[in-house]
């Protein structure tokens, strides 16, 4: 069996306990050593062969699950393995190859870094809507970015975009975004070595220039975390609702002594 396991973003107690056994008796494991902290393997068992995809291609990648498939094969993926993970095609390979294969979901990093930062993405009145996507760079976007963007009252959170952030600056400003909206970077979201800059669209790169690795763009007003309305679940009811049930209780009172 094929197990694509999520790592979740970085911190290795963040693996689920379902992931966690399934590394304890892997007897295969492949991983993106560029993104998944060795920590994360330390469930693994001594005799286990543990193998980094990075600078791997496809060709060698399904070779590798191809050869260990009578085994228990750990491909272990960074955050969620459902987003920019690339399992769709190695999941295409396995049934073509008649191969079981089984997926364990793990924590994405919007998620991490939204726990490390104490925020929410859904603040009554601002946005109930979360977009995760990415500049688009050297690998198109069939989203175009203007679209994205377009939804100024949903939570954007860009991966893979660090490089890009110029990009996204000028497009915001473009469509009428204020410079003072705020744009926050997390570098390495939960890992031990975890940054946080905070900024707006004008001046967040000037913080963050010299990031090349992995890094997380939180962009609207979203992060204020200001609801401009109360959320109808917990705000105490209106006098007129009160005094309406009161009234009830006493019209139900009434008939029930009759």
């Amino acid at each position: 069996m094929i197990y694509f396991i999520g790592a979740g973003p970085g911190d290795p107690e963040l693996v689920t306990v379902k992931a966690m056994n399934i590394l304890k008796k892997a007897d295969a494991v492949l991983f993106t050593g560029s993104l998944v902290p060795r920590e994360v393997l330390s469930w693994c068992k001594e005799d286990a062969l543990i193998v980094d995809s990075q600078g791997m291609k496809y060709p060698e990648i399904f070779e590798f699950l191809e050869t260990h498939k009578d085994t228990i094969v750990a491909r272990v993926h960074t955050g969620d393995p459902s987003i920019y993970s690339t399992i769709a095609k190695q999941i295409e390979y396995l049934k073509e190859q008649d191969i079981e294969y089984a997926v364990i979901p793990g924590i994405t990093a919007a998620f991490g870094a939204a726990a490390s930062l104490g925020i929410e993405y859904t603040i009554p009145g601002v946005s109930q809507t979360v977009i995760l996507s990415r500049v688009e760079g050297k690998t198109p976007n069939p989203e175009k970015l203007e679209n994205i963007l377009a939804c100024k009252n949903s939570s954007l959170a860009f991966y893979l975009s660090i490089l890009l952030l110029k990009k996204l600056k000028e497009k915001a400003l473009e469509m009428d975004y204020s410079a003072d909206t705020p744009c926050w970077v997390i570098e390495k979201a939960t890992w031990a070595e975890e940054k946080i800059y905070k900024g707006t669209i004008s001046n967040i790169h000037e913080q963050v220039s010299h990031i090349r690795g992995v890094a997380l763009i939180l962009f609207g007003d979203y992060l204020y975390q200001k609801e401009t309305e109360e959320s109808h679940l917990y705000v105490k009811p209106l006098v007129k609702e009160v005094e309406a049930r009161k009234e009830m209780r006493k019209i139900k009172k009434a008939n029930e002594n009759e």
